[in-house]
């Protein structure tokens, strides 16, 4: 499955879930949907919206990936996930289509996503794009709203060396008369090619506004980049006002309580006071600049103790030289099949000349870095990797 293998289990082709949806009933007909892509910042404006959509009353469906501690994070209604006995019966009922179909991780999921919200009759869904766009298993919906958050570097041996390439895979979520709506942080030259799509689809691109201050201060992740997010998620609502009925106030309201009502986790997540250890799911160049950033403009004087580690597909040259010389490095391997080991990423470290300390679990890391924060008034950031926060939550989790 891709949450272990990456690229081995990813399919660019349309045709199996097609299949599979249609061995069901094609449940994804039928419903109105929200479709989201996006380099960065794609799970938050998903889960944002999901969040302000259950807030008025609406059932609204949340598909999201990858996930953090289960499986099941990844399919929501309301921000209750799918219960393990509903995937087992799921996966009992496609078994007979499977030997034929073949379909991957991705493929199923995505299908359960859709069977799952038809089985409820939710009003409405918000679908994160797996991977890419235009052949991601999830672009077989006709939506009532596009969205794409950022164009950057991430997965460039699936979707392409440049920033037009990329653009033009997260791009291919454009439909025919489907209004799309984009960060006006997207680089030029990217935005050239959603509007070259969005012209051939007679579809009208809106531009990200700022959002009102109130907006700002209800919705609860921080981090600066939110902001922008959050502005792309102010401007669907106003396209999405002239759709449905909502309002301000309790739009605020479902921003204030994003994280019962989606289920999001890792994103600038203070997950312990003493010492202050921040978990962060940012994990590609882009996001990784930003990080820094808010390191830095949030903790100038603190010594900054990093529980990191990679998965082994990542351009590790292009995200560890931004890294700050003036922190201290604990090295974990992620617990996927895809972590990479850390005597590889020590290579790396030492080549960059940064202080680090390598370890066998992200126990013994989180306790020894934990130690050295408290003696130093350090902060703790664990980052890098998905999989290294989930390994973190899974440590906190078992020792509540």
């Amino acid at each position: 499955m891709y949450q272990n293998m990456g690229k081995k289990a990813f399919k660019k082709d349309l045709t199996n879930t097609l299949k599979l949806l249609d061995a069901l009933g094609n449940p994804h007909e039928g419903i109105q949907w929200i479709h989201v892509a996006g380099t960065n910042g794609k799970g938050s404006v998903s889960s944002m919206l999901a969040s302000i959509l259950s807030a008025h009353g609406l059932k609204t469906g949340l598909y999201t990936s990858p996930h953090l501690l289960d499986y099941t994070e990844r399919i929501r209604i309301d921000g209750k996930p799918i219960s393990r006995e509903e995937v087992i019966e799921f996966v009992e009922t496609i078994k007979p289509h499977c030997s034929i179909i073949q379909p991957s991780f991705f493929e199923i999921t995505v299908a359960m996503a859709f069977y799952h919200f038809a089985k409820y009759k939710i009003d409405i869904g918000v679908i994160e794009v797996g991977l890419g766009g235009r052949l991601d298993s999830t672009n077989v919906i006709n939506p009532l709203l596009s969205i794409i958050t950022s164009i950057g570097w991430d997965h460039m041996d699936m979707l392409g060396d440049t920033l037009e390439q990329i653009a033009f895979e997260k791009a291919g979520i454009i439909k025919p008369d489907v209004p799309v709506v984009i960060s006006d942080d997207i680089p030029q030259n990217a935005k050239g090619v959603i509007s070259k799509k969005a012209i051939e689809c007679n579809s009208s691109v809106r531009l990200s506004i700022v959002s009102p201050t109130s907006w700002q201060v209800a919705l609860k992740l921080k981090g600066k980049w939110q902001t922008q997010n959050l502005n792309t998620v102010y401007t669907a609502y106003q396209f999405l006002k002239t759709k449905i009925e909502l309002i301000d106030a309790i739009s605020l309201k479902g921003l204030s309580e994003i994280n019962s009502l989606s289920g999001i986790r890792g994103r600038w997540e203070i997950i312990r006071q003493s010492p202050l250890t921040i978990l962060e799911t940012g994990h590609n160049e882009e996001a990784i600049l930003m990080i820094v950033e808010e390191l830095k403009n949030q903790f100038p004087s603190h010594e900054i103790q990093f529980i990191w580690g990679m998965v082994g597909e990542k351009d590790r040259q292009n995200i560890l030289k931004h890294l700050p010389q003036n922190g201290t490095y604990h090295l974990v391997k992620p617990s996927v099949v895809r972590g990479l080991p850390v005597e590889n990423l020590s290579i790396d470290f030492r080549n960059y000349g940064l202080t680090h300390y390598c370890y066998d679990s992200i126990d013994i890391a989180v306790e020894t870095a934990t130690q050295i924060a408290n003696k130093n008034d350090s902060i703790l950031f664990i980052g890098g990797s998905t999989f290294v926060v989930a390994d973190a939550l899974r440590y906190f989790e078992n020792i509540s």
